[in-house]
């Protein structure tokens, strides 16, 4: 049947409400950084999908209404890893996720006995459905359900982020991630074609009608670029977001999550920094906050702790790396930047070892020895390195050892492990990234420095790297602070910069366009009783 052709008005202006949020639980490590978000108070419907299109991966964010509570992290007293555990190998693939949520990322890696690479896993799927508000005002007319009182009320000075000390409603809603490779454009905009297919079927609407009451707001290179696609293929509006604004507004954001905002411990840093010998860091015992902490310590941001996130010095490793000062007021200048970035990493160890994916590589570093490519200050000074206040293991010149093994090109290649080569390209990229950001932050007068980006992926080594960087050439008076979805930022903040605040109750849709809807769905309701009645 064809349902009354209705207008769609301006969406209201609504307040996310972060109260009880938490972090969904993943067992596989391939969705550990794209892990869901809970928002139990919130269930305000949201229509539009917000994407961050970069040079290597494009990001995905969606809100859909959940039906009943879904599994979150453990109690917060022992809150799950943020990164993959070190102990994973390429020998022993990641455990599947028992999680409602279908997200499947770039796969980890895994190999066979004879050392090759399996194929990535499937692209991610939908989870849930989009909620136009005009459906769900009009649901709620006709079910004579009590409007949702306004809150009032805000935390870290920003206007669009809440926590209030309402009781628990019925079961929130869920923001969800996804992630694609850029190249693979298409399977992006499939997805996005699923995703509102499935919410026109969910909300029992035509998917013209779907299409008219979507949008896609859309920010990073790739939001130019692929506007025209975007547009043409999706059918629906496309919104481009400035994208240094979404980063800063998905950083104010996301730090109110609990067990969102972490940074290693003085010991975790060294040790994994300095690795004489190699060790393997037991995965239990790094998400152990307590009053003693063990060794290997993750500490996440108390609970509650409404301490402003600004200013900041804010480094977001992409495919190049910008750095951007944030002030006290949320006002931002790009200060710096380097193209030496995830794309560089990615781009050199594709053309030196055989992993296909960047996860692939990563696991491949744990397994490296960078000191077999590496030059290091004791293979200069020997001994007398302390001398010169430097430990023998220091890196003095990345890959400064590979020119004195053979003369020939292949005799070269072979002379050295891939894992060796991933380990040392780490290294160099994470080093340089680490002393260019506590230059800027030095500069600035900045104590906090947050990194962001998919280069980072909560991979252990990554982070201690930037983060012995900021405390080394800081002598302690900095921090490098890091985020469970540091991918996410300029998805979230475009996501967030549409989800508004304002006076406008849900009576404030246009009453003509709401009952056109209300009318469709108890016209649709009559059918399907009338379709039992001639069955029976």
């Amino acid at each position: 049947m064809s349902l009354p052709s209705i207008s769609i008005p301006q969406a209201r202006r609504i307040a996310v409400d972060v109260t009880g949020a938490q972090i969904v639980q993943e067992e596989s490590p391939a969705t550990r950084d794209s892990r869901g978000i809970y928002l139990p108070h919130y269930i305000e419907a949201v229509s539009h999908i917000a994407i961050d299109i970069g040079g290597s991966l494009a990001k995905v964010i969606y809100f859909t209404r959940s039906s009943h509570p879904v599994p979150t992290t453990p109690p917060r007293s022992d809150p799950s890893s943020p990164f993959l555990a070190p102990a994973q190998t390429l020998s022993s693939p990641p455990a599947a996720s028992s999680s409602t949520l279908p997200h499947a990322p770039d796969s980890l890696a895994s190999s066979s006995s004879s050392g090759e690479f399996h194929p990535p896993t499937p692209r991610p799927v939908v989870n849930g459905a989009l909620t136009p508000g005009i459906l769900s005002h009009a649901r709620a007319s006709r079910s004579g359900s009590p409007a949702r009182p306004k809150k009032r009320g805000g935390v870290g000075g920003h206007h669009r982020f809440r926590r209030t000390s309402l009781p628990d409603p019925l079961p929130g809603g869920l923001v969800n991630f996804a992630r694609f490779e850029t190249e693979r454009v298409d399977d992006l905009i499939e997805f996005l074609q699923d995703l509102i297919a499935e919410s026109a079927k969910a909300n029992r609407v035509s998917l013209d009608q779907m299409k008219s009451m979507v949008k896609v707001m859309a920010t990073g290179g790739g939001a130019h670029k692929f506007y025209d696609r975007l547009t043409s293929e999706l059918g629906v509006e496309v919104r481009r977001e400035e994208e240094m604004e979404c980063l800063i507004l998905g950083l104010g954001f996301v730090a109110l999550i609990p067990e969102e905002v972490f940074w290693f411990s003085e010991e975790l840093v060294y040790k994994v920094s300095h690795p004489e010998v190699p060790i393997t860091i037991p995965a239990a015992e790094l998400p152990r906050p307590s009053p003693t902490p063990p060794m290997y310590q993750v500490s996440f941001a108390p609970a509650g702790d409404d301490t402003p996130v600004f200013p900041c010095l804010l480094v977001n490793i992409g495919s190049g790396v910008s750095i951007v000062k944030v002030d006290e007021d949320g006002s931002y200048e790009r200060v710096s930047g380097t193209s030496l970035g995830g794309g560089t990493l990615w781009g050199l160890l594709s053309l030196l070892t055989d992993a296909a994916t960047f996860d692939e590589m990563l696991l491949l570093s744990e397994q490296g020895d960078n000191s077999a490519v590496d030059m290091l200050v004791g293979d200069i000074y020997g001994q007398d390195a302390n001398k010169i206040g430097l430990k023998s293991s220091t890196i003095a010149s990345t890959f400064g050892k590979v020119f004195k093994h053979g003369e020939g090109g292949q005799r070269r290649k072979k002379a050295f492990k891939q894992e060796d080569i991933a380990k040392s390209l780490l290294y160099a990229i994470s080093n340089n990234i680490g002393h260019v950001a506590y230059m800027n932050a030095a500069k600035y007068g900045l104590d906090r420095v947050f990194f962001s980006g998919c280069f980072i992926r909560g991979h252990a080594a990554t982070i201690s790297t930037l983060s012995y960087a900021i405390r080394f050439w800081s002598k302690g008076t900095m921090r490098a602070c890091f985020l469970r979805h540091e991918g996410f930022l300029g998805a979230m903040g475009a996501w967030i910069k549409n989800v508004e605040d304002g006076d406008e109750a849900a009576a404030g849709i246009n009453g003509v366009a709401a009952a056109a809807v209300a009318e469709a769905l108890q016209l649709d309701d009559a059918l399907e009783e009338v379709s039992k009645l001639s069955i029976s």
